[in-house]
C-alpha cells in the first residue's frame, strides 16, 4: 500500500492504455512501420498523453528506450533558455543503439512562451534527421501554429463511464479489493474521465480498510454526493433560501469543500433539474459568472450564496 498506484498502475504498452482506441490504432501503425513524424498530443489531464509517449517509445526503441527518450516537462522551464540549451543539446546527438532516430517529449508544452515555442521550431525543423518531438499539452491552441503545422496532432478525450469502470476492475482484482456497485458508480463520478483520478480515489479509499462503497469514495475524495448538490439546488428552486444555506454550510464541514469544488458540482447537477430549458440557461449563465468571479479573488462563501439567492428567484420565476 506505500507504493503510488499512478505509477504502478501505469500502462507499459500501447494495448493497455485504457480507452482511446482509435489514437492507439494510429500509433501502433508507427511502431509497424519503425518511423513516425513529429507528434502532438492535445486533451484533458489524466487521459493517457504521457503513458502513451512512453510506451511508444517502449515499442519502438525496446530495452534501449530509456536512453532515447528525454522527457521534459515545459511548465517547469518554460523560456527559451531550455531550448537553446537542454533541448537543442540532446537533439544534435545521436541515438543509442542501432535506431534512426530518438524522441524528445515536451510534456505541458503549452506552457512554452512564445519566443521559447519560436526557437522550437526551427529545431524541429534543423534535427529531424536524429530526433522526433512529442508535444504534450492540454489546449493546442496556445501552441503556435507553425509548431501545429509540423506535428500529427491526436485527440484524446476523457475516460468514458465504461473505460473508468473497466480499469477499476483491473486494479480491484489484482489489489485484492472489494468495490460495491455504489463505490464504483461514485468512482466514476469524481474521475470525470481522469485515469489519474480514478487511480488515487481508489487507492486513498482503499488505505481507510474494508469494502470500498460510495460513502468511502466521497469522504476520502471531498466530493459531496450528486444527490446532496441536487437537493441543495431543489431547495433553493423551491424558495427556502435559508435551508439551502444551511444545507451549503452542512456540505463545507463534512467534505471541506473549496467554492470552485462547490461550483462545479452545481454546473454537473444544474442539467438534472426539474425546470425548463429556458431556466436551465439562465442558471448557468449565473453559474458562469459566479466561477468567473471567484478565480478572480472574490470572496467564495458570498459568491456561491448570491448563486443560491438568484436560484431562489428563478425558482420563484418559474412557479
Amino acid at each position: 500500500m506505500h507504493e503510488v498506484w499512478v505509477e504502478k498502475y501505469r500502462p507499459k504498452a500501447l494495448d493497455e492504455v485504457v480507452g482511446q482506441k482509435e489514437v492507439m490504432a494510429r500509433l501502433k501503425s508507427y511502431v509497424k512501420s519503425g518511423n513516425l513524424p513529429h507528434l502532438m498530443f492535445a486533451g484533458p489531464a489524466g487521459t493517457g498523453k504521457t503513458t502513451s509517449a512512453m510506451a511508444l517509445a517502449r515499442e519502438l526503441f525496446g530495452d534501449e528506450w530509456r536512453g532515447n527518450f528525454f522527457e521534459l516537462n515545459a511548465s517547469d522551464e518554460r523560456g527559451i533558455g531550455v531550448v537553446r540549451k537542454q533541448i537543442k543539446d540532446y537533439a544534435r546527438t545521436r541515438p543509442i543503439g542501432d535506431h534512426p532516430f530518438k524522441i524528445i517529449f515536451l510534456d505541458e508544452a503549452d506552457a512554452l512562451t512564445d519566443d521559447a515555442q519560436a526557437a522550437l521550431r526551427r529545431t524541429m525543423e534543423r534535427y529531424t534527421q536524429t530526433c522526433r518531438f512529442i508535444l504534450s499539452c492540454n489546449y493546442s491552441s496556445k501552441i503556435i501554429e507553425p509548431i501545429q503545422s509540423r506535428c500529427a496532432v491526436f485527440r484524446f478525450r476523457p475516460l468514458s463511464a465504461n473505460d473508468v469502470k473497466e480499469y477499476v476492475r483491473r486494479i480491484a482484482k489484482t489489489e485484492d479489493l472489494e468495490v460495491t456497485g455504489d463505490g464504483l458508480e461514485a468512482i466514476t463520478y469524481v474521475a470525470r474521465g481522469d485515469a489519474r483520478r480514478v487511480t488515487n480515489a481508489l487507492q486513498v479509499a482503499a488505505s481507510v480498510g474494508g469494502k470500498i462503497d460510495a460513502e468511502s469514495v466521497y469522504q476520502t475524495t471531498s466530493t459531496a454526493r450528486p444527490e446532496q448538490i441536487k437537493a441543495l439546488l431543489t431547495t433553493a428552486l423551491e424558495g427556502d433560501f435559508l435551508a439551502a444555506r444551511a444545507s451549503l454550510d452542512d456540505m463545507l464541514i463534512d467534505y471541506g469543500l473549496s467554492g470552485e469544488d462547490i461550483i462545479r458540482q452545481i454546473h454537473r447537477s444544474v442539467f438534472d433539474l426539474p425546470v425548463s430549458d429556458p431556466l436551465k440557461v439562465r442558471l448557468v449563465d449565473r453559474i458562469g459568472e459566479a466561477e468567473f468571479r471567484m478565480v478572480e479573488g472574490s470572496n467564495e462563501r458570498i459568491q456561491i450564496e448570491a448563486l443560491l439567492a438568484h436560484f431562489v428567484l428563478v425558482g420563484s420565476e418559474g412557479a
